[in-house]
């Protein structure tokens, strides 16, 4: 499965949100930067299976809702993440404030990063081009995300662009008009 890792920051620091799959990649593409944090969108595998590893080789926390601990526990048993992230934190990089704006429904501890200043909200598996993220799996919940969606999410900017954990970006100006579609459809 191909994932996106987004990089927030400048030439000397950044954040790096869900460094998944390819640690020595990730790695290679902060290098020289200090990684002030390791941003985790959500707890499933996809997503966290090598942030340790990252984190491990840029010397930065790994950071995870409280929430999800039940899925990292699935893939790093024994262990907790560095530190926690709670609805409303700020994580300021660079000059760049990611406000952690809790989405629980595709998992209980998905989290999106809004960074206004950007013009960009980072949805993880929360929100993607077509509609919502996918709620067949364990700890899921489909109301739950569509009311996550709904509230924390097209409240934005129409004009905020969503860069999403899998595939191409969209704007919550396109997505809007769809949730009454996607209520129907289900999922």
């Amino acid at each position: 499965m191909e994932n996106n890792v987004w990089i927030v920051g400048d030439d000397a620091e950044a954040i790096v949100i869900d460094p998944a799959h390819d640690a020595g990649a990730a790695a290679a593409a902060v290098a020289g930067r200090t990684v002030a944090a390791v941003l985790l969108t959500h707890g499933h595998d996809d997503h966290i299976r090598h942030a340790r590893e990252f984190a491990d080789k840029v010397g930065a926390p790994v950071l995870l809702h409280p929430a999800d601990h039940i899925l990292w526990d699935a893939v790093y048993p024994g262990t907790v993440p560095d530190a926690q992230i709670a609805d409303g934190q700020v994580f300021t990089v660079a000059g760049t404030e990611l406000t952690a704006l809790h989405t629980p429904g595709h998992s209980p501890g998905s989290v999106c990063f809004h960074a206004p200043a950007l013009g960009t909200v980072f949805t993880g598996d929360t929100l993607f081009a077509g509609g919502p993220g996918a709620t067949g799996r364990s700890y899921s919940d489909f109301g739950t995300i569509i009311d996550s969606i709904r509230t924390r999410l097209l409240t934005l900017p129409p004009e905020t662009v969503v860069n999403t954990g899998h595939g191409d970006p969209t704007t919550i100006g396109t997505e809007a008009p769809h949730l009454q579609e996607w209520i129907h459809r289900g999922h």
